[in-house]
């Protein structure tokens, strides 16, 4: 492992490591545009040189591996100039686009030219055109003008998803990146250029024009979109002035995490977020001889609980059927268990969702279980592992169900509408918590509208068995409630001691009731997550 210095600073590294990654680890930051830690190392732009003592010319970080002794200057004079030639040679031909270019607070040239040049403009002839905004697929749209030749979108279609759509084409001056003729970039990944680029050449059309970055919050959180729970960036905005459509969630980014999807999410679940604020329920419902009615939270969860009661009365436990979805968290899904099966004694509790017929999935990161929680649903329903959907639907239709919950799954989609029917209309009372409208109110006695992902705090237990945390970014729309707090309120309803806790807190008590989960708490599973209990061959993934 060598030792060296960098700017007066001694670090140690693993033997291979360059110099720009020594100076990650001294949190030094070099520019670069060509270098991506999750792509092939090419050396073009020039960007990150660097002083090394007893070497005659300056050197690419991104390609000069680290050695024993070496002095490495990053921000003395001569490299200051090196940067701002480099900068200069970029802007050249660059069109001054930045007030209207949507990669404006975010673009790392324009940034650059402001920490290491701010030079005067030296070009007096006309700047090379070149092809201005046009799409090269559903997702992206390329301005060839704004290109600095880094070539990380041809590396991420050549490495990473062996695709090849993208290439440089001519050369010298009037070299451009384009699409290869007779192709279009409509990968499962297409998504990933838009992020990678420096600049603004490639740029996401589903966000374009929609709102100025500096407008942008954040919060962490996990892709719900399947079951490899990809780490992302939930970007939103609340403030009216700037409000786009209506919308609070504007786009949603990757969060690196080297455990599970390193720098990268599908185009699935990247553009599936328009759901958290589209045909959302807003308010709990209650039917009567009109149909679903608006309701108080106390009167909707009173009916719920007093049909519970009645049925159990009336008929036993035996008729009651509960459906929990992959789709809730570790947390609630707890909370289901307590309520139902600690202290009802149902056995009746099917939760895992078959795939679609239609459901995508590659080698890389898509999965056909489309739920981020299957993983610990099954772990915290270990007894009901093994029944179906479709098995408690033949004893509902059979007339043995008098009350139904069900959680946040629209049946409809697993199952044909005339089955969906026959099997729901002999049945008493179906209670419906869910986030969104759909063909399941048609046969709801009750709707409790619940928060969606992006509204609340708890964790995800992905394929591998990584729990990973969800971080709440905005507050549960209108009247909406978590699902923690709806199943809390319900329990009081029915005599069943469930105190109200923070996730963390049901957490806890989820960790020591659980023997896959013990151990585990929201400070040691941290940003990255952490493997549950389970065989050494599965943990080997950690």
């Amino acid at each position: 492992m060598p030792t060296l210095k960098i700017d007066g600073k001694e670090v140690t590294v693993e033997k291979g490591r360059t110099i720009i990654q020594a100076c990650e680890q001294l949190s030094l930051e070099v520019p670069r545009y060509c270098y991506h830690p999750g792509l092939r190392v090419v050396g073009s732009c020039r960007m990150c040189l660097v002083e090394v003592e007893k070497m005659p010319k300056l050197q690419i970080a991104c390609n000069t591996p680290a050695t024993d002794d070496m002095v490495v200057w990053t921000e003395n004079d001569k490299v200051k100039e090196a940067r701002r030639s480099v900068l200069e040679f970029l802007l050249l031909n660059h069109p001054l686009d930045c007030p209207v270019c949507d990669r404006a607070g975010e673009c790392e040239l324009q940034n650059y030219y402001m920490k290491y040049a701010q030079h005067d403009s030296r070009l007096l002839e006309n700047k090379v055109k070149k092809k201005k905004a046009f799409p090269i697929g559903p997702h992206v749209i390329l301005d060839q003008e704004r290109c600095v030749l880094c070539s990380r979108c041809v590396r991420f279609t050549s490495d990473v998803t062996q695709t090849g759509e993208l290439g440089i084409f001519s050369r010298a001056t009037y070299s451009e990146v384009n699409i290869y003729p007779g192709k279009e970039l409509n990968n499962n990944y297409s998504g990933n250029v838009v992020d990678i680029c420096p600049v603004g050449a490639l740029l996401d059309r589903d966000f374009r024009y929609q709102m100025s970055v500096w407008y942008l919050k954040e919060a962490m959180s996990v892709c719900p979109g399947c079951s490899t729970g990809c780490n992302i960036r939930v970007h939103y905005n609340l403030d009216r002035r700037y409000k786009t459509q209506g919308r609070r969630f504007q786009r949603l980014k990757p969060r690196y995490n080297e455990h599970v999807n390193k720098y990268w999410m599908c185009d699935e679940g990247r553009y599936n977020y328009r759901w958290l604020d589209t045909d959302r329920l807003e308010q709990p419902q209650i039917r009567d001889n009109e149909g679903l009615k608006p309701a108080d939270w106390d009167l909707a969860i009173a009916k719920a609980a007093a049909a519970l009661k009645a049925a159990i009365e009336s008929n036993g436990v035996e008729s009651i059927g509960v459906i929990p979805s992959p789709q809730m968290t570790n947390e609630e899904l707890y909370w289901v268990r307590k309520i139902f099966h600690e202290n009802l004694k149902i056995s009746l509790m099917p939760f895992s969702i078959p795939p679609r017929p239609d459901a995508t999935s590659d080698n890389f990161l898509l999965k056909k279980d489309k739920n981020p929680n299957t993983k610990g649903a099954e772990l915290i329903f270990a007894e009901n592992k093994g029944q179906t959907i479709k098995t408690l639907l033949e004893v509902a239709r059979a007339g043995k169900i008098r009350f139904l919950y069900i959680f946040h799954t629209n049946l409809q989609q697993l199952f044909s509408a005339e089955i969906v029917r026959a099997a729901l209309d002999p049945v008493e009372t179906v209670v419906f918590q869910g986030t969104n409208v759909s063909p399941i109110l048609d046969h709801a006695d009750v709707v409790l509208p619940a928060a969606a992902y992006a509204e609340k705090a708890g964790t995800f237990t992905n394929f591998q068995g990584r729990v990973q945390r969800i971080f709440p970014a905005v507050v549960p729309l209108k009247q909406a409630r978590t699902s923690l707090d709806i199943l809390s309120a319900f329990a009081k309803t029915i005599n069943i001691e469930l105190p109200s806790l923070e996730p963390s807190e049901v957490f806890d008590q989820l960790a020591a009731e659980i023997p896959a989960f013990h151990g585990l708490n929201y400070a040691s599973i941290g940003l990255t997550g952490k493997l549950v209990n389970q065989p050494e061959s599965a943990a080997a993934a950690d």
